[in-house]
């Protein structure tokens, strides 16, 4: 679905990701773990078309899409839903999930993918009206990805959707990633609760200071005792 070939970033003088390569298969979730300031999420943002690539290659499907815009890059089926959620705080629920899906000309298609959202989500539709500023941050996530799956996206590509989320929150975020998952979508995920998102994950990536350091197995990866030591909290006796 996804492919990435030798992608550099850099900002001036720093050089953010370094020759990354990586593969995001049809219907898996695969993940991006690594420290901060890795470079995972300027990964998502380059192949959004947010960041400039000052090398490097993106395909998705059959088309090349390196240089495409942003808004180009969303008509394909990319939706990226942003580190710190970005509702627009002013508007109400319905209007935030409304403008999810502004490149859908057809009225009655985006009041049906409202519905699909309140039923992922119903207390969305509990909050239909209430300005998104106003609601919790586990409800302003959920709105993030509603808003995301507006477009119906062949990929959706989540960064820290739990960050800032209490524990029991951070366990609905991801049985919701899950259950989207479960109804064939495609996902790439960034996600400093390492655990969490190598247990759900088909394959994983871990960049380290820019450059891929390891990858393999969500499962693979879970046991990988360099991989426990430095993201898990784990270390062998």
């Amino acid at each position: 679905m996804l492919k990435v070939n030798d992608l550099h970033i850099s900002y001036g003088g720093i050089k953010a990701v370094r020759g990354l390569n990586m593969t995001i298969e049809d219907n898996k979730i695969v993940t991006l773990i690594g420290a901060n300031g890795a470079g995972k999420s300027s990964t998502l943002r380059a192949i959004m078309g947010q960041v400039a690539k000052s090398k490097g290659q993106v395909l998705f499907g059959d088309k090349d899409i390196t240089n495409y815009h942003t808004r180009d890059i969303v008509k394909e089926g990319i939706a990226l839903v942003p580190e710190g959620r970005h509702v627009f705080p002013n508007l109400t629920v319905k209007e935030n999930l409304i403008l999810g899906g502004y490149t859908i000309q057809d009225q009655s298609a985006i009041a049906e993918r409202v519905e699909n959202a309140y039923e992922l989500f119903p207390i969305l539709k509990e909050r239909s009206w209430q300005k998104a500023g106003t609601l919790s941050g586990g409800e302003q996530q959920m709105l993030a990805v509603a808003r995301g799956l507006m477009i119906r996206p062949k990929l959706l590509m989540l960064d820290e959707p739990s960050l800032g989320l209490a524990p029991i929150l951070i366990n609905e975020i991801f049985e919701i990633i899950k259950t989207i998952h479960a109804q064939g979508n495609t996902i790439l995920l960034i996600e400093q609760n390492a655990k969490k998102a190598l247990e759900i994950a088909d394959y994983a990536y871990v960049l380290e200071t820019g450059s891929l350091a390891l990858e393999g197995s969500g499962q693979e990866l879970l046991h990988n005792e360099k991989v426990q030591a430095a993201y898990l909290g784990e270390q062998k006796a």
